[in-house]
């Protein structure tokens, strides 16, 4: 018999300084049998770090990533059916990420294991000629302490201001400080 998704639900207040953006958003995560706490909330702060102000231009959602490869683990899609933004996580390889740039408007890559440094230094060269690509490494021991606010029911708040973000509930806060490992050509 094959595990299924634990679904959590979590409602989220975002405080971006930097893109002048506030909101709340009651999310519901679909925690694939193999996925960790940990990829879960990285998925949760990435959506908070790219939801857009208004859904003008389509809205942001959770796609099936694990359950499908065909399908990121976020992704925005405009009114006219056009793939504006795929996200992942983790350390895909570099043929991936090249047919999500030619799928994509816009790929964006969020990196938190502690092995990301050894990942990024192997395909580094072969990710260049992609120019709509950006990747973030979330460094791991604060994706670790990230995790520790995972539950099956969430209030988070989430502050961004100068590039920081700091996720909390009501009990204790995380600082995130992400490095970018590769920003989209100008």
């Amino acid at each position: 018999m094959a595990l299924k998704s634990t679904v959590c639900k979590a409602q989220v207040q975002i405080a971006d300084m930097d893109r002048n953006l506030y909101a709340t958003h009651a999310l519901t995560l679909a925690r694939h049998p193999s996925e960790t706490d940990e990829r879960m909330m990285i998925r949760l702060l990435a959506f908070a770090l790219n939801v857009p102000a208004d859904d003008h231009d389509g809205a942001l959602v959770f796609a099936r990533g694990l359950a499908d490869d065909s399908e990121p683990d976020i992704w925005q899609h405009s009114l006219d059916g056009r793939l504006r933004h795929w996200m992942e996580m983790g350390q895909p390889d570099d043929r991936r990420l090249s047919r999500a740039c030619s799928r994509a408007d816009r790929v964006t890559l969020y990196g938190y294991a502690s092995s990301t440094a050894v990942w990024w230094a192997g395909i580094q060269n072969k990710l260049t000629r992609l120019k709509n690509l950006t990747i973030w490494q979330i460094p791991a021991a604060q994706s670790q302490e990230l995790a520790t606010l995972s539950d099956r029911s969430m209030q988070l708040q989430v502050t961004v201001q100068d590039g920081g973000v700091w996720v909390g509930n009501a009990e204790r806060s995380v600082e995130i400080n992400p490095l970018v490992l590769k920003a989209p050509a100008k």
